[in-house]
Order: structure tokens, then sequence, then C-alpha cells
């Protein structure tokens, strides 16, 4: 049986950032500064040949944003899914999505807190937190 959803919520992991922050834009590039977790890193090679400069979100990213925010979660808009893995994703489900008539987009999420020794000085987010604003994005996009 074929999947066939409505919705399409990634999710990924931005070191450094205090805020749960839905992505505005995925753009059509792979730059990466270091490699990933496969070893590749790609320099300034396009995600999909010939496809477009950029896609937008199509899901309602600032309502998004006030439904985080009254979860008690701290949230902020985002302009840059960054030029890595994230990104790609974001990409390549916007270019799958485009005619399917399925919402789709990405929300970057701060370290949790249980990672904390493993990154020192960076910004982290209680789990519980995080969970609940997850919960409250699927269900405001139900």
């Amino acid at each position: 049986m074929e999947i066939q959803p409505d919705v399409v919520i990634c999710l990924g992991q931005a070191e450094g950032r205090s805020a749960i922050t839905p992505e505005q834009v995925a753009i059509n590039i792979d730059d990466a500064r270091i490699p990933d977790n496969s070893g590749n890193q790609p320099n300034d090679n396009p995600i999909v040949a010939g496809g477009p400069d950029a896609y937008f979100s199509t899901l309602p990213v600032k309502k998004l944003i006030e439904v985080i925010e009254e979860s008690g979660a701290p949230a902020s808009l985002s302009l840059s899914a960054g030029t890595f893995v994230c990104n790609h994703v974001f990409y390549a489900v916007q270019h799958f999505c485009r005619d399917k008539n399925i919402q789709s987009g990405f929300i970057h999420v701060p370290l949790m807190e249980s990672q904390k020794d493993e990154f020192p000085g960076l910004p982290t987010l209680n789990q519980e937190v995080l969970v609940k604003a997850i919960k409250a994005v699927i269900k405001a996009l139900s």
C-alpha cells in the first residue's frame, strides 16, 4: 500500500540554535564545510540538476511559530536551512511534493539538554518541551 500523506514535516537538529525554527526556504545547493556521516563533502553541487533555485515551505511557518510559542517553547523563523544535510532533505522533499498537493516543510530544533556534555556551551532545550512543541505542530497541521 502506497503512503499518501497530506503533510510532511522534516525535523533536523541545529547546533547553536536556542529556539525551534521553522524554515522558510530550501535552496538547490549542497555545499558542506565538513563531511557528512558517510564521508561525502559536496562543493557547490546542485541537489536537483536543472531544478528551481529554491522552494518555499508550504507549511504555514508564521502560524507554526505561534503554535510552538503557545506550547511553551521558544520559536523563531529561519530564512536559511544552510547548505548541508538538512537543506538537502528540505529541498528534496519540496521538489518531490511540489505537484502532489502535499504540504511540506522543515523545522530545525536545538540540541537537547541530554546532549549538553557532548556540546558544552551550546544552547539546549528540555526534551519534554521539545516533544510538546512538535506535538502541537502536528495537531495544528491535522
